[in-house]
């Protein structure tokens, strides 16, 4: 008689197209989000802005962004991501183009706040997305690839808005790059099921590796918001991505003016050199996950792997940002910057993890919860900054100080925090 294993087909791979559709709305999205920085000077002369007024303008979308971001990931909880992201993605691509169209500081102010209200949501969205397609062992390493996906678009967005800038100016560059969640919006809608086992294409090998997932696809109307205010573990997660944020959102704001104001560079050297932060920063996910899995191989504790790997990384970007000031350089200061961005992004994958772990089922909301208060640090960054060139003479090295020692204090976060044990209830 034969063996009835032998005749099981091996599992399809229909769950990878997640991947592609997460990895490139990661990377519209930060196309989207960091033109505004490399065309921050053009508006500026445009527009007549002053320092100040530019900060605002940073500020405006991250504000929205996390003020928005718990109704966004709690939606994609309760309704289920595809509508939600659907939404998103429209509603943000019309607002990217609606930035092009502004004729002074309070509608470019008011664009970019919307913009940030539809940006909103996304990435735990996506987060929910992976809870429910992948298995729990691809779960992390998906993130690291998103992330990765995510800085490096932001990376070579200057590279790509620098030439399109060039030749038909900001504002319609600015409707050139909303087409392209246009055009993602459509091919995700064709694609994706909200439950992963009524999916065509998928076997019933892959069907089995997605059941327990795909129990996370009913929806809920009702968060268990009196335990996220009193767990320790939800507080700690949120402020070590306010420290995260506050650090990193330079990168995205000040960095092309930094480049060409303090450093003497041209347009064509800071585009080019504006490059090297983000994509040191999408390294480190990837660097991040094989260590984490590293040390968990060692120690037999994930909790100890991502406490160990984001203390350190916390710990370099602080320690390089601070030495970005001692350098005179120009070259070597982008050198010491992108080596602070790289340290800073080990700590992403242990981050959304761990919201996916202690969130379990609200997994959406509580990514939600940590993105908005992290987005609070990427909001208070860009004004804090202007307001500090403006009150000391464009010291920059002024500011270095202050997100090194914000930096610093993400660390003691993560050596107290709890990442893997879920809240009690949510499961």
């Amino acid at each position: 008689m034969a063996d009835p294993a032998v005749n099981v087909a091996p599992a399809t791979r229909v769950r990878y197209w997640v991947l592609f559709f997460t990895v490139t709305l990661a990377v519209v999205t930060y196309i989207d989000r960091v033109a505004i920085s490399f065309a921050g000077p053009y508006i500026r002369q445009d527009l007549g802005l002053s320092e100040i007024q530019l900060g605002w303008v940073f500020t405006a979308f991250a504000l929205a962004y996390a003020a928005f971001e718990i109704p966004g990931g709690y939606l994609g909880d309760w309704m289920g991501p595809r509508r939600v992201i659907l939404r998103i993605v429209m509603w943000w691509s019309f607002f990217t183009a609606a930035t092009g169209w502004a004729w002074n500081f309070t509608s470019l102010v008011s664009a970019r706040f919307l913009f940030g209200a539809g940006e909103a949501g996304c990435f735990p969205n996506l987060t929910k997305v992976f809870t429910i397609w992948l298995p729990d062992r691809e779960r992390v390493r998906a993130q690291g690839l998103l992330w990765l996906s995510a800085r490096w678009g932001g990376a070579f967005t200057p590279l790509l808005a620098a030439p399109i800038i060039t030749a038909v100016g900001w504002r319609h560059a600015f409707e050139i790059f909303g087409v392209l969640g246009v055009v993602w919006a459509a091919g995700f809608y064709l694609w994706y099921r909200e439950n992963p086992l009524e999916h065509p294409g998928m076997n019933d090998a892959e069907k089995a590796l997605l059941r327990d997932g795909a129990t996370r696809v009913s929806g809920h109307g009702k968060a268990p918001w009196g335990k996220f205010v009193r767990s320790g573990s939800v507080w700690l997660l949120c402020w070590q991505y306010f420290f995260l944020n506050y650090g990193w959102y330079f990168n995205i704001t000040w960095l092309p003016t930094y480049l060409r104001e303090a450093r003497g560079m041209n347009v064509a050297q800071a585009a080019l050199f504006g490059v090297l932060p983000l994509f040191m920063g999408g390294l480190g996910n990837p660097v991040s996950v094989f260590l984490s899995e590293r040390i968990s191989k060692l120690t037999g504790n994930v909790d100890v792997s991502r406490r160990v790997v984001a203390s350190s990384g916390f710990a370099g970007a602080a320690i390089f940002l601070f030495a970005t000031t001692y350098v005179q350089d120009p070259a070597l200061a982008v050198g010491c910057i992108a080596l602070s961005s790289f340290c800073n992004d080990l700590a992403m994958p242990p981050s959304w993890a761990a919201a996916m772990d202690v969130g379990g089922k609200y997994a959406g909301t509580l990514s939600g919860a940590m993105n908005s208060w992290g987005n609070l640090g990427g909001a208070v960054a860009p004004t804090v900054i202007g307001y500090v060139l403006a009150a000391s003479g464009n010291n920059w090295n002024l500011t270095f100080y202050i997100s090194a020692a914000v930096y610093a204090a993400a660390v003691p976060c993560w050596w107290a925090l709890n990442s893997v044990t879920p809240m009690e209830g949510t499961e």
